[in-house]
């Protein structure tokens, strides 16, 4: 069982920046694809940015070059930085284990871009 803890949502204005973190409880991280998807009121889930183990990323059209994924084995945490944020950026900001093919979702993170 892999647990996954959000952090670091929050209030921000348009142009802003905001980093968001994901910890994850197991003695397998490095093995595990981290992902980190995104959900708008009345929207289905979208995938954001995608690390597999050995560090290759993904990401949505609408978020490249504005966000990067990162992770750090040692602390068991995965990364999304933020930057230049759009009032469409606004959503629920789940993270998500893959292992051997199992999904392990955290509970998620509010991000709300306004000014």
């Amino acid at each position: 069982q892999v647990q996954l803890v959000e952090s670091g949502g929050g209030l921000v204005q348009p142009g802003g920046s905001l980093r968001l973190s994901c910890a994850a409880s197991g003695n397998f991280f490095s093995r595990y694809t981290m992902s980190w998807y995104r959900q708008a009121p009345g929207m289905q889930r979208e995938l954001v940015a995608v690390m597999v183990s050995g560090g290759s990323t993904n990401y949505a059209d609408s978020v490249k070059g504005r966000f990067t994924i990162s992770r750090d084995n040692a602390k068991n945490t995965v990364f999304l930085q933020m930057n230049s944020l759009r009032p469409e950026d606004t959503a629920v900001y789940y993270c998500k284990a893959l292992l051997v093919g199992r999904p392990y979702w955290g509970q998620g993170t509010q991000v709300t871009v306004s000014s």
